[in-house]
């Protein structure tokens, strides 16, 4: 008896392992339908044609240095955001840069204070956005510190998806609404 009960037993749990290894993995998930994807690229039109449809060269008027300087972008006035990815709290290495152009910043104005206030787009409940706002302000101001700057200088708040810049339902939007502002405090 004890010997048909040991069996069954063994039996329950090879089929609950083999059921358990063939589940299938979750699948991957995007925002943009199937039949929303962009078409593969043409391929690159012949010489033939390249050569038939480039313009002739147009003689441009010389620029004075005086034009040149007033075309030119003002240099960012204080610290400016960064983006995230969708449902990531990590630094990407497009931000390096600029959280590189923050902590020079702060440096450079040693009494100036931050508040770092973490963002997110609309999707996900209020409660997530909420936590996922706080890593992304967290993250960058880990990454701050570990370049020198005070932790005594940066506050932190998380906005979650109450402070969209964009309304729009697109993934162009949702990126500008994944981000973290960097505000001046005295």
């Amino acid at each position: 008896m004890k010997s048909r009960s040991f069996v069954f037993i063994m039996m329950v749990l090879i089929l609950s392992a083999f059921t358990l290894w063939g589940c299938p993995k979750k699948a991957e998930v995007t925002s943009t339908p199937e039949s929303q994807k962009e078409a593969a690229p043409a391929p690159p039109p012949a010489k033939e044609e390249m050569k038939a449809e480039q313009p002739a060269p147009v003689a441009e008027a010389p620029v004075k240095k005086e034009e040149v300087k007033e075309a030119a972008p003002s240099a960012p006035t204080g610290p400016q955001s960064i983006y995230f990815d969708f449902d990531k709290s990590f630094i990407r290495s497009d931000a390096e840069a600029i959280m590189k152009a923050n902590a020079d910043w702060l440096k450079a104005n040693p009494t100036a204070n931050i508040k770092i206030e973490g963002n997110c787009d609309e999707r996900g409940t209020k409660e997530y956005n909420q936590a996922l706002g706080q890593r992304r302000a967290s993250s960058a101001k880990k990454y701050l510190t570990d370049m020198g700057i005070s932790a005594h200088r940066i506050s932190l708040i998380s906005y979650g998806k109450e402070k969209q810049v964009c309304g729009d339902h697109t993934e162009e939007c949702w990126q500008k609404n994944r981000r973290d502002d960097f505000v001046v405090v005295k």
